[in-house]
């Protein structure tokens, strides 16, 4: 039977999702709806509940109650090999890339084409030049080692990879805490750019709030293990939704 809080129009949902380790509770009562094509920045301090909220889009963590909905099918209880299904269509970027370090550029992106183009190695050749030319790095990177690339170039190995499977979601940590501010800002145009060109779903993990602003088509405000914002960077900075969103935007 089907949540009767459930929206169609939602290809993320939580509905009433709570959350505690060990006797501290980190997410009280969380309820949004993430459409199809959105890019969501999520910004609050640390504790706040950012990471504890991306990891269970993809099922790494499960609620103590509450429904995660995603594309209409409430995720919460599923069995392992539903889980793997799942994570096939999401795809995660995280800080410094977390690239296997004994495989090339090549053999990284192509690590999940392989599973899914069963045996066809035209296509996965194909897949990974795709990529490679969206994140805009050059052929001639693909037989070295993550150890041989810079940070960006390593960033955008580490989002190709994730995109590398074509999911309908991306997920990504903090994926530009690690580089230089010049990077930093080369690598948030670039997304901007990826997500206008593929339309993925974007759910993005941040400790800054230019980054959020510049970034989200909707920044979702943390503090405490709950929502006090979720909104356009329009609203967010013309009508803060708490004391906490205003300190924030001081810093802006």
């Amino acid at each position: 039977m089907s949540n009767p809080s459930a929206n169609s129009n939602c290809q993320i949902q939580f509905i009433e999702v709570n959350k505690s380790f060990a006797e501290v509770q980190v997410l009280h009562d969380i309820n949004f709806c993430i459409e199809k094509g959105q890019f969501v920045t999520l910004i609050g301090g640390s504790g706040s509940g950012k990471t504890t909220i991306l990891k269970m889009i993809n099922g790494l963590i499960s609620p103590d109650s509450g429904h995660i909905m995603v594309d209409g099918v409430d995720i919460v209880g599923k069995g392992e090999s539903a889980m793997i299904a799942l994570r096939r269509n999401i795809g995660y970027a995280i800080q410094e890339s977390a690239l296997f370090p004994h495989m090339s550029v090549e053999k990284n992106i192509a690590y999940v084409p392989t599973l899914l183009n069963a045996g066809d190695r035209q296509r996965t050749y194909d897949t990974v030049r795709k990529w490679l030319g969206i994140v805009r790095l050059d052929e001639s990177i693909l037989p070295r080692y993550p150890d041989e690339l810079s940070g960006g170039q390593k960033q955008r190995v580490g989002i190709a990879r994730s995109l590398a499977a074509n999911p309908e979601i991306l997920l990504m940590d903090e994926p530009f805490g690690a580089v230089d501010e010049i990077t930093r800002k080369q690598l948030q145009t670039e997304i901007k750019r990826i997500h206008t060109e593929t339309g993925v779903t974007i759910v993005f993990v941040t400790h800054s709030i230019s980054e959020a602003l510049k970034l989200g088509t909707q920044v979702m405000v943390l503090e405490d293990g709950r929502i006090v914002q979720f909104a356009a960077p329009e609203e967010v900075k013309a009508a803060p939704g708490s004391a906490f969103v205003r300190e924030l935007l001081e810093d802006y």
